[in-house]
């Protein structure tokens, strides 16, 4: 191909696509004259350009889109949806041929009449007709140009030409004022020379024009004519040049094209420069005193330099990716009669072009699926109380090393009750299995080959396709997604993916004497098991789970992935092990290892055709030492694995069975006071723990007082035949209640502990609420809102200022019940607390609460009763559960009763849903 026909179409891509962002951001502002002015440039351009090669196909078609944005810019027609979309046809159009050119290097045959002729009738004001698609029969228009002159034009069938009109029949129809046929732009080419100037004044198009087609065949004169057209094409395009060269700085000319070959070529070095240097300094570490240490750090350096610079130039902003999306969703919206906004942001984060290449595709389906799925129709969002128009938003931003990119809509959500009829159906899951999944479990089925919900297959999505191969893909650049989804508001998916593919950070691990390496993508924490760590491995249905901060992890040995014969499952004092906690597809797991190495930045060679087919690695590495070593693949291990997925589902029931065999835990602070008998109030409720100064101590209104930050603080003692210390030190409990503090004076605090709390209530005492069994010894339990009475004159009392809200507490355990009521008095809410959702059905019908707090923990299925109850509706339902991994689908949030912080934020917020409803 011809360098400058080669030039030409690199360059009038680059223009087209910005072209068709514009003209979408025109479309929905016409009166943007900036835009209008940049798009018509553009065109302006690739006219002119196309005539100067010799591309007439081209250069009609960009001459009719030109024509019609020359009335938009002048003023006079005001752009239409309709006229817009006949410009982005035209676009389009010029793609095709563009396509073609570039794959055959000669311009193809066919014909533009019907769409240059509509193009030209919306010029003129008339409401054209839409174009009928390209004929794939050849026009002669293509044919014509030859090198020989072309004999006269046969006109059979057509008017006589004459000097004010004319018939063409290679356009089909009559020239119009100042056109010039083919013929003629053809004889005046042949009869020009290399030495005409263009810049000579020459004959006028109207001048050739008026002239009979065979005296311009033969005359010289006309010569110019060609020259003519071509010379303010190319002019414009270098004033333009100019211009930008001044405004900017003459950036163009600080950049060159470079070949993508010679930027691969460049990378490869660079990554054996990095293996070389990586076994130098290996060699420097095993030696303990070497000469050569301080030069191979200063290479190691130069060589991590090296490297960043020759990324940079494989790098690109993301937002080039992006550049067809508008035109896509405009497009879409269309189609489907919606109204879209599309909001980007972002489109500086840069990562490498090869990845850039590969994600294409994935954010293109996903923006297709979320205007035909995600968002509603116009009159339906307004009918489920939304904006007519729906909003789709990318993010993309830099995180440890990584690209997060977020595709979310204000759309419909997904529906889970449909996923999991069809994951039923498709027998992807059985039923019982689907009815014990969360929503987050059931929302993932979209990721299986060949699924969707859609009614009907449209000419944008539907066809179940899409986002299985989308998850591929994104997997197979060593990426992960995820999504978050609410039926009714909307859904986010989340793309993790690497700057590069060539270099990467991996963390060295060994099992069983063999060295593999894993990418820090996909790990989320190290931790020690076993050994005396705190990290215990556990054994829950024949399934090894890993306890990490009240939440369960499904374990898999590396070794047993790799085939090895399996070992002791039990990681206990005796033994030890680390556990890389990895995420792949959401979902947490732990990889079990016997060492631990180092991270280095590995280069990622491909596998052998031998290895290929062996699932468990995505590449392999040379380290340091030279040694070759295996790349584990994230996804194949969470799919080989005993299904990952399934040891997640069976241990979680596992724990909430054994969870449901046993009483909640609470966290309670241990103390003495007047005795040795333990007495114990829950930690959620206390503020702080003092040691006060007890000659500090005032009386005051027959109550003994302190000055504690800046205001006065009554003090009780927390027994009744106890008394507050007059001299020393006084352990006290300070509580805070809407912005009131108190505190209750003990003898010693003794500990802090979690347990199981099995009170028998007592009410014979005021200030008991039971006694427990803590560490083995029976324990006063204390209520805090007696004591708050004694210290506090009208402590809960929600003041002229705040208006008391109702609140209905629905709870089983009177513990709970009394420790919960009075905290809630405190922040200003008038509480009704009763034992069964039925009692709280009751209270909803004399009096609609402002919120409802329920306990899930003892019988889930009757709390679900006030979500679905007319009583309730539009009233926030709150979940209580000892478990912050509680199911609380369906309800507004889930608190655990231990949190009093997060108690009263969730009230609060809750109540003002109530409010603005």
């Amino acid at each position: 191909m011809d360098e400058l026909l080669g030039e030409f179409i690199t360059e009038t891509n680059e223009f087209l696509e910005t072209v068709d962002t514009q003209l979408v951001a025109f479309e929905a502002d016409p009166t943007d004259g900036d835009t209008l002015n940049s798009i018509f440039r553009l065109v302006h351009t690739i006219k002119g350009t196309c005539g100067f090669l010799g591309l007439p196909r081209l250069q009609f078609v960009a001459h009719a889109g030109e024509t019609l944005l020359g009335k938009f810019r002048d003023g006079t027609l005001v752009a239409t949806p309709d006229q817009v979309q006949l410009v982005l046809e035209s676009i389009d159009r010029i793609k095709e041929i563009l396509a073609e050119l570039e794959a055959t290097g000669v311009e193809p045959e066919g014909d533009d009449s019907a769409l240059i002729g509509a193009l030209e009738l919306a010029a003129e004001g008339h409401v054209a007709a839409e174009p009928p698609a390209e004929s794939a029969s050849p026009a002669p228009v293509v044919e014509e140009i030859v090198v020989e002159a072309p004999p006269p034009a046969p006109t059979p069938a057509a008017p006589a030409a004459t000097t004010s009109s004319r018939w063409d029949p290679d356009l089909g129809r009559e020239l119009r004022p100042g056109e010039v046929s083919l013929a003629e732009l053809e004889a005046a080419f042949l009869a020009a020379t290399p030495d005409d100037d263009l810049d000579t004044p020459t004959t006028t198009a109207e001048q050739v024009s008026t002239a009979q087609p065979a005296a311009a065949a033969a005359a010289v004169p006309a010569a110019p004519v060609v020259e003519r057209r071509a010379a303010p094409e190319l002019r414009a395009v270098k004033d333009e040049e100019d211009d930008s060269a001044a405004k900017g700085g003459a950036v163009s000319n600080q950049t060159i094209r470079v070949n993508v070959e010679v930027l691969e070529t460049l990378m490869t070095m660079v990554s054996e420069l990095v293996l070389t240097r990586n076994q130098l300094m290996q060699m420097v570490r095993n030696s303990t005193d070497s000469e050569f240490k301080a030069p191979l750090q200063r290479l190691s350096a130069v060589t991590a330099e090296l490297q960043d610079s020759v990324m940079k130039t494989r790098m690109q902003p993301i937002g080039s990716a992006w550049k067809k999306l508008p035109r896509i969703v405009r497009d879409a919206a269309r189609d489907l009669h919606k109204k879209i906004d599309l909001v980007m942001d972002g489109e500086a984060t840069e990562l490498d072009r090869q990845v850039l290449e590969l994600i294409k595709d994935p954010l293109t389906h996903m923006i297709r699926n979320s205007c035909d799925h995600g968002l509603e129709l116009p009159a339906n969002r307004l009918a489920a109380g939304k904006s007519e128009t729906g909003t789709i938003r990318l993010n993309a931003y830099h995180e440890g090393g990584h690209i997060v990119i977020e595709v979310s809509d204000d759309g419909s959500g997904l529906s889970t009750s449909r996923i999991r009829d069809k994951a039923i159906k498709n027998g992807l899951v059985s039923e019982e299995q689907a009815w014990t999944m969360s929503d987050s479990q059931i929302h993932r089925f979209i990721f299986a080959p060949g699924f969707s919900t859609a009614a009907a297959v449209t000419s944008i999505s539907g066809r179940g396709v899409g986002m299985d191969v989308v998850r591929t893909n994104i997997e197979l650049i060593g990426g992960t997604i995820d999504l978050q989804s609410t039926e009714g508001k909307g859904t986010k998916f989340f793309i993790k993916i690497p700057l590069t593919l060539a270099i990467v950070s991996a963390l060295v691990v060994g099992s069983r004497d063999q060295r593999f390496a894993i990418p820090q993508i996909s790990i989320v924490e190290l931790v020690g098991a076993g050994g005396g760590s705190e990290h215990k491995v556990e054994i829950l249905n024949s399934a090894r789970v890993l306890r990490l901060r009240d939440r369960l992890l499904p374990l898999v040995d590396l070794s047993e992935v790799l085939g090895e014969p399996p070992r002791d499952p039990v990681i206990d004092d005796s033994n030890s092990a680390f556990v890389v906690v990895m995420q792949h597809s959401g979902q947490l797991f732990g990889v079990v290892v016997d060492e631990v190495f180092d991270t280095e930045e590995i280069v990622v060679k491909p596998l052998s055709k031998a290895l290929a087919d062996v699932g468990t690695f995505s590449g392999a590495t040379i380290l340091g030492d030279g040694s070759v070593i295996m790349i584990i693949d994230p996804g194949a291990v969470y799919r080989r694995v005993g299904q990952a997925e399934e040891v997640v589902e069976e241990a979680v029931e596992a724990v909430q069975t054994k969870r449901g065999d046993r009483p909640e835990t609470t966290s309670m602070i241990v103390f003495n006071a007047g005795g040795d008998q333990p007495k114990a109030v829950p930690l959620s409720l206390v503020t702080r723990l003092e040691e006060l100064d007890a000659g500090t101590f005032e009386q005051g209104d027959g109550r003994i007082l302190v000055q504690y930050r800046g205001e006065l603080m009554p003090i009780v003692a927390a027994d009744p035949y106890s008394q507050v210390a007059s001299s020393g030190t006084q352990p006290v409990l300070v509580f805070t209640y809407n912005g009131l503090a108190a505190g209750m004076a003990v003898d010693k605090i003794v500990d802090i502990v979690d347990e199981a709390l099995d009170i028998e209530m007592t009410a014979d005492r005021p200030g008991l609420l039971g006694v427990a069994v803590i560490k083995g010894k029976a324990t006063e339990i204390l209520d805090v809102s007696h004591y708050l009475s004694l210290t506090l004159n009208n402590w809960d009392d929600p003041g002229l200022n705040k208006p008391a809200k109702h609140i209905v507490l629905v709870e089983r355990n009177p513990f709970f019940r009394n420790l919960l009521s009075p905290l809630l008095r405190s922040a200003g809410y008038e509480v009704e607390a009763v034992e069964t959702v039925s009692a709280a059905l009751v209270c909803a019908e004399y009096r609609k609460p402002s919120a409802v707090l329920t306990d899930i923990d003892a019988d889930v299925t009757a709390a679900r009763r006030l979500l679905s109850d007319d009583r309730l509706a539009g009233t926030s339902i709150v979940a209580l559960s000892g478990s912050p991994d509680a199911d609380a689908t369906g309800f507004t949030t889930l608190v655990r009763k231990s949190d009093r912080d997060s108690l009263i934020a969730a009230v609060e917020h809750a109540s003002k849903l109530e409010i603005a409803a």
